[in-house]
């Protein structure tokens, strides 16, 4: 399992934006992560989608590196923002928006 979380490490080191989902981004596997899918393409943000569904030790891997339960799992900047809901309701009150304007004026995005 170790092996795992240093891959997750590297793939959150090495890109701005990390999607961990089922499926990928231009095939959704669940509600949860087409949602998070599609805020992120409609802000127009460059990510990277890992899709969990492919590999049962990068599914399981990712839930014991957060310690969070659940996928999607977003990434912004090397920092866990969460899941779904946390994701939506960042989009909704704008805070989402203004994270990603923070990212770029500091040269973090993707």
């Amino acid at each position: 399992m170790a092996d795992i979380q240093a891959t997750i490490q590297t793939l959150i080191d090495n890109n701005s934006v990390v999607l961990f989902m089922k499926g990928t981004k231009e095939f959704p596997q669940c509600g949860f992560s087409g949602t998070v899918s599609r805020i992120l393409d409609h802000l127009g943000v460059e990510y990277i989608g890992v899709n969990v569904l492919d590999d049962p030790e990068m599914r399981q891997g990712i839930k014991d590196f957060t310690n969070w339960p659940t996928i999607p799992q977003l990434y912004i900047g090397g920092e866990f923002i969460g899941g779904a809901d946390i994701v939506k309701e960042m989009f909704q009150s704008g805070e989402l928006q203004a994270l990603f304007v923070k990212s770029q004026m500091s040269g973090n995005t993707a």
